[in-house]
């Protein structure tokens, strides 16, 4: 997995070199000391993860990460501030670690993170949930046996994710990235950062701000696809 060190101090970046030196899944790409070297790094190095600070001068990492257009690099925050985390998690950060960075806080971090994206599973044969599958959800003391295709829509709350189907929208312990692994692209689309749509749900479209794109699902939600995204859609969806 290409990792990129941003954080406005070089002793900091020098510091989590040494720290991720024994984790070989974990591949140093690059530095930037802020969001504009961040950027041009990324679009040249493609980086699968973001170590990212929050204090840096002019754009801030949290300006930075609520850029971004899905697909985006995971992302494990280290900083000297407490008082973010609990934005960082709306954003789907990973984690959130505290300078010095603890050396077991950080391996909990990169246990967390899924399969380098270069390594991703294709497709139902290899690990991809079918339309017909069916999945057990339990939030507390209730339980579902729910089938994929019944699931209309997926919101990120931070570390957790709610599932709609049918009257029931649970809370799963799990981001909502971390669904996406598992959920076929040809049934569920990425329409922003905090949601994922059941493309057979979906009833009717409309233009919205900015070119982009609001989609009506069955049951009543709305959702709007970025620009981005929108155009994905119709580059997609489209004959």
């Amino acid at each position: 997995m290409k990792a990129l060190l941003i954080d406005d101090e070089r002793l900091a970046r020098s510091e989590l070199r040494k720290l991720l030196e024994p984790f070989d899944e974990i591949q140093i790409a690059g530095e930037a000391a802020n969001a504009k070297q961040a950027r041009e790094q990324m679009a040249a190095l493609k980086p699968d993860l973001l170590f990212l600070d929050v204090q840096m001068p002019g754009e801030s990492g949290m300006e930075l990460l609520e850029s971004f257009e899905p697909p985006a690099p995971h992302v494990i925050f280290t900083t000297a501030y407490d008082e973010f985390a609990v934005k960082a998690f709306e954003l789907n950060a990973i984690d959130y670690l505290l300078k010095p960075v603890d050396p077991a806080r950080l391996a909990a971090a990169i246990d967390r993170l899924p399969a380098p994206r270069l390594a991703r599973p294709k497709g139902p044969a290899a690990g991809r949930l079918a339309g017909d599958d069916k999945v057990f959800v339990r939030e507390g003391e209730r339980c579902w046996f729910v089938e994929v295709s019944q699931i209309r829509l997926l919101e990120s709350e931070g570390n957790y994710t709610r599932v709609h189907f049918g009257g029931d929208q649970p809370q799963l312990f799990r981001s909502l990235n971390a669904m996406e692994e598992r959920l076929d692209p040809k049934f569920f689309f990425r329409a922003n950062r905090r949601q994922i749509i059941n493309i057979a749900w979906i009833v009717s479209i409309e233009p919205w701000f900015s070119s982009g794109l609001l989609v009506q699902l069955k049951g009543g939600a709305k959702v709007e696809l970025s620009r981005r995204q929108a155009q994905e859609f119709r580059d997609r969806m489209s004959l």
